[in-house]
C-alpha cells in the first residue's frame, strides 16, 4: 500500500486517482466506477467525486491500493 499525502483536508476521488499515477484522463474512472473497480474503504465506489479524508484506503482493481494521508505545511 503506497500512502499519498493532501494538504487540504479532502480531495475528490477522480483528483486522487490522478495525483496517485492511476488514472490520467476523467474517461479512465468512468469506466472504473462502470466496472466497479474501485473501492474506497472496502466498499464499492460509484461517485467520481466522492470527497476522500486523510485514513481513506483507495482500492483500483488490477492497479493498486493507497491510503490517502495529511501533510501538515
Amino acid at each position: 500500500m503506497k500512502e499519498i499525502s493532501i494538504t487540504t483536508d479532502e480531495i475528490q476521488l477522480d483528483q486522487f486517482l490522478k495525483l496517485a499515477g492511476a488514472i490520467s484522463t476523467g474517461g479512465e474512472i468512468k469506466f472504473l466506477l462502470s466496472e466497479q473497480s474501485i473501492r474506497k474503504n472496502g466498499e464499492t465506489e460509484t461517485a467520481r467525486r466522492r470527497k476522500l479524508h486523510p485514513g481513506d484506503i483507495i482500492e483500483v482493481e488490477g492497479v493498486g491500493i493507497w491510503k490517502v494521508t495529511r501533510k501538515d505545511l
